[in-house]
């Protein structure tokens, strides 16, 4: 009993920590050669992995925030755009109303002038149907004179029964003109 007393005396003498390494197996060389490891290995991981990894992930946020932003500048083109085209749009219609309205004044312009040149042509189609009227009146009324003269120069004749003279048929036709044109 004493044994073990002497070496539940050692044991206890040795610290907490002592017990719990041996208990598990602790080899501090082997630890401390697999923490060097670690440390390279996550070096080389930092160096030649993550790092270009991060690079590329940096890139691709960079690039999509570019498209981002040309997307917004696509937008606010595009809106500008079709606010150009809009305003054309209202120009050219406002311009093709003009046109329009000119087009509608010049109509009216040449309907007046054509009204007018009609009415002038058929004043002087009716001034020249007068003149012609007058002149064909003028005409029967002459011929109606020397008929009436005529008439006269034969009844005379017929009534006084006797022929008579170039004289006198042209005196009595001159004398009946005379009555019909007084």
């Amino acid at each position: 009993m004493l044994n073990s007393l002497i070496l539940a005396a050692l044991a206890a003498e040795q610290s907490i920590p002592e017990q719990i390494a041996e208990k598990f197996g602790w080899n501090p060389t082997l630890f401390i050669s697999q923490v060097i490891s670690f440390c390279v290995v996550a070096f080389i991981l930092v160096k030649f992995a993550y790092g270009p990894i991060l690079k590329v992930l940096d890139d691709r946020r960079r690039k999509i925030a570019e498209a981002m932003a040309n997307a917004e500048k696509m937008k606010q083109e595009l809106a500008s755009a079709q606010a150009k085209a809009s305003e054309l749009l209202a120009k050219a219609d406002a311009q093709a109303n003009k046109h329009i309205e000119e087009a509608r004044q010049a109509a009216a312009k040449v309907l007046e002038a054509e009204t007018q040149k009609a009415i002038a042509t058929a004043n002087d189609i009716v001034t020249k149907a007068r003149q012609a009227s007058e002149a064909e009146l003028t005409r029967m009324k002459a011929e109606l004179r020397r008929e009436v003269g005529r008439l006269v120069v034969a009844t005379t004749a017929k009534v006084a029964g006797k022929v008579l003279t170039a004289e006198d048929q042209q005196r009595l036709a001159d004398e009946a003109t005379r009555h019909l044109a007084a």
